[in-house]
């Protein structure tokens, strides 16, 4: 026992001597983080929007002053003619153009009803859907506080609530997936490349050679990166809640127990890719193309799931992150316990297990 933990200490001092291999397991995470919570957002924020106003009323300047006190929409002027808006989207004034009809507050007044036209710069077809739900909501909401008892054209009243992200707030769907693709990502790029680093260098031979059993000198070879992403697994809930205020409403220590599981899961891989590569440059390279994409395309870390075609939703089912993901969301989003997640949870044990006997037999058949 006095070896393998003399083992594991030389692999720590390996880690923290080597400067990129640091950089790769507590800067990266950091950075990934920020990028992803700060730049990759499914929010709109200052959409600039163009007023065509053909009545100048009372109502429809303040509609459009209810508009750019949002927080959302930015002014981007004001059109004479509607023929004046292919030109505002071609130069990239505007986004999005709000059309008044004449006589906007006399219509509302003896109708009951006006017209409002938005019309959007669809080039970019997701952000133009938002930016009109946003503008339509924005307007429905004024209209209604201005005049309660206005009969609107149809006579269902739909109220809407969200529950777990009220604001809608993007970064609540990117932490989880984050947590899953670099966990993922770390811990078995790492574990690939430093297993096959000592196969490549002929160390390993060396090691073998020692009273170390293989599958000691595979435990001990992994153990400085399970306490590592650990750390790291901590630091992304850390960041998502001071920076971006992602809520951690259940037990953090059900969380931390699932990385575990993950982490192993993810170990196991690398030590299964590692028995595959021959160079360094091999094993990042599968790590990189056979993980990272597939947990980012498949496992409804950015695209629903539910959404794809059935062949591809069959094939997400064997992407460990998909289910490490629900369970993210449910323990930090939603305030579940255990009793909510044991199917996942028994899904990534089972996948866990067949990964370690699969890549011990490896090992064992390729280095004795």
């Amino acid at each position: 026992m006095s070896r393998f933990f003399g083992f594991v200490k030389k692999e720590f001092q390996h880690i923290f001597r080597d400067v990129r291999t640091l950089v790769i397991l507590f800067v990266l995470p950091v950075v990934m983080i920020v990028l992803f919570g700060f730049v990759v957002t499914t929010e709109i924020r200052d959409v600039e929007v163009g007023i065509l106003d053909r009545s100048m009323d009372e109502a429809s300047i303040r509609a459009t002053q209810k508009i750019f006190s949002s927080g959302y929409f930015i002014p981007a002027g004001y059109l004479q003619h509607e023929e004046e808006i292919g030109e505002f989207f071609r130069s990239g004034t505007a986004k999005v153009v709000v059309v008044f009809e004449e006589d906007f507050e006399k219509q509302m007044q003896r109708e009951n009803r006006a017209a409002i036209k938005l019309i959007a710069d669809a080039s970019d077809a997701n952000s133009a859907q938002l930016s009109l739900t946003y503008l339509q909501g924005v307007l429905m909401s004024y209209f209604q506080s201005v005049n309660q008892d206005m009969q609107l054209p149809w006579s269902v009243h739909v109220e809407s609530r969200m529950f777990y992200n009220e604001e809608l707030k993007g970064v609540y769907m990117f932490v989880p997936g984050l947590m899953a693709m670099i966990l993922m990502l770390i811990s078995a790029m790492m574990t690939s490349v430093t297993i096959t680093r000592e196969k490549e260098l002929g160390t390993m031979e060396l090691l073998l050679a020692s009273p170390l059993k293989p599958r000691e000198i595979i435990l001990g070879k992994v153990t400085p990166y399970v306490v590592l992403s650990l750390v790291n697994a901590l630091t992304i809930v850390l960041l998502g809640y001071l920076v971006f205020d992602v809520p951690v409403v259940g037990s953090i220590w059900l969380l931390m127990l699932e990385c575990l599981l993950f982490i192993t899961l993810a170990l196991s891989l690398g030590v299964l890719i590692s028995t595959n590569a021959k160079t360094q440059q091999v094993a990042m390279f599968m790590s990189m193309l056979g993980l990272m994409l597939p947990t980012i395309l498949l496992s409804g870390f950015i695209f629903p799931i539910d959404n794809m075609p059935k062949v591809l939703q069959w094939i997400s089912a064997i992407m460990p992150p998909r289910w490490f993901i629900v369970i993210v969301k449910n323990i930090m989003l939603k305030g579940a316990g255990f009793a909510f997640i044991w199917k996942e949870t028994l899904i990534l044990l089972g996948m866990t297990f067949l990964l370690i006997m699969a890549s011990v037999k490896r090992f064992k058949i390729r280095l004795n």
